[in-house]
């Protein structure tokens, strides 16, 4: 399969080549029946004969480009259906019948807020152009109806959650006019994970009720099921959250699939480069030291604890903490002993041989660095942030 992509350095024709090159290289798997032969890249910047090439030879048609923020609003229409136009006469031209995907915008419902968009009436055009150019061909047309958009994109231009993510991990100043505005937000994986479908024949179809998706297996538009609904306010305390999570170490609830997921990401993409990398407060003494990584909200804090040759450190018990202790470098034992009936149990271990150590409510514990030369290190998960008010935690020494 040959394909064209318009608009191609625009933020989903990015994401959608560099996505598209790893199935047509094999480093993707997980479409093995999407084959892809090239990959025609076209922008503001190719010329009309390259257009004439690409529409000449492919097979399938991703039309990407548009005018989203032009200094006069009659370039809405030249640039949304102007382009459209040009588009579809060269593949008459050539008489290819290639399916082709319109990337058009929720505010082409005209609907609501919408009323009075032109650059909603601009993309309604193109829709028309595009069923139009379908009924008179016969050629497969796919029009989605984005709504906002979520990825990687120029700050102050189209998309405030780029603009508000930017800002917040530059110590920019913003503008939230009312933090219960709600957006419907589209995010930039979920967008190619729905053109992968597209390519495969399995886009989910719709039409529209004023401006919500209806679904109708034989529907005019096409659409991307998954979806995030939120408002200014929440976008940005989470985006709060992030900033501050070097220094809180507090990791907000990121559930599978979740919009607060996505946004990290998103947000880490806006770091500036000095901000990749941040200090952890290390707690030393005369014995090594011990250094908490993350907090969670609900699933307690990873550590790093380091103790010296011949250094025993713990001899406590917890009643309802657990941990597991995970001895990455060095040589250790660790001892167990029940605070009820006296019973002990011995792990012996190592970071040649990685294996995770329950530490057990109601078992007083220790770990001792065996090595007379080397640092003792293990990674130490616990399901609860700790909390000097209430610690759970007794001295006892094992032995």
């Amino acid at each position: 399969m040959k394909i064209l992509v318009t608009g191609a350095k625009g933020m989903v024709g990015t994401a959608l080549v560099n996505n598209l090159k790893t199935i047509q290289d094999g480093r993707n798997k997980t479409r093995p029946d999407i084959h892809i032969e090239e990959i025609y890249e076209y922008d503001i910047d190719n010329t009309l004969e390259e257009l004439e090439k690409y529409c000449k030879e492919c097979d399938f048609v991703f039309n990407l480009a548009g005018v989203n923020r032009p200094e006069n609003t009659e370039d809405f229409m030249n640039g949304n259906f102007g382009f459209a136009s040009t588009l579809l006469d060269t593949l008459k031209k050539y008489d290819n019948k290639s399916t082709i995907m319109l990337s058009s915008s929720i505010q082409a419902t005209l609907a609501g807020r919408f009323g009075t968009s032109e650059y909603g009436k601009s993309k309604k055009a193109g829709e028309e152009l595009f069923f139009d150019y379908s009924k008179e061909t016969g050629a497969k047309v796919a029009v989605y109806r984005f709504p906002n958009l979520m990825g990687h994109s120029r700050p102050k231009y189209n998309s405030a959650i780029s603009t508000f993510c930017w800002a917040v991990a530059n110590d920019e100043e913003f503008t939230v006019n009312d933090r219960s505005t709600e957006l419907e937000v589209l995010y930039i994986d979920d967008l190619i994970e729905g053109m992968y479908d597209l390519l495969e024949g399995k886009e989910q179809r719709c039409e529209f009720d004023d401006v919500e998706t209806v679904d109708k297996e034989d529907g005019r538009y096409c659409y991307i099921p998954v979806t995030h609904k939120v408002t200014l306010g929440e976008i940005v305390d989470l985006l709060e959250q992030f900033k501050n999570q070097p220094k809180t170490l507090m990791m907000p609830k990121m559930p599978e699939g979740s919009f607060a997921k996505k946004l990290y990401s998103l947000y880490l993409s806006y770091l500036p480069k000095e901000k990749f990398a941040y200090s952890l407060k290390m707690n030393c003494d005369d014995r090594g030291s011990f250094t908490e990584l993350v907090h969670t909200e609900d699933c307690g804090q990873v550590s790093i604890n380091i103790s010296k040759p011949g250094i025993t450190k713990g001899q406590h018990w917890h009643n309802s903490k657990w941990e597991l202790f995970i001895v990455v470098q060095g040589h250790g034992l660790i001892q167990e002993r029940n605070i009820n009936t006296g019973e002990v149990v011995e792990f012996e271990v190592s970071g040649d041989k990685i294996e995770a150590v329950h530490m057990i409510p109601g078992w007083t514990h220790n770990i001792i660095n065996l090595s007379e030369t080397e640092n003792l290190v293990t990674v130490m998960t616990c399901n609860e942030v700790f909390n000097p008010a209430h610690p759970d935690t007794f001295f006892d020494p094992v032995k």
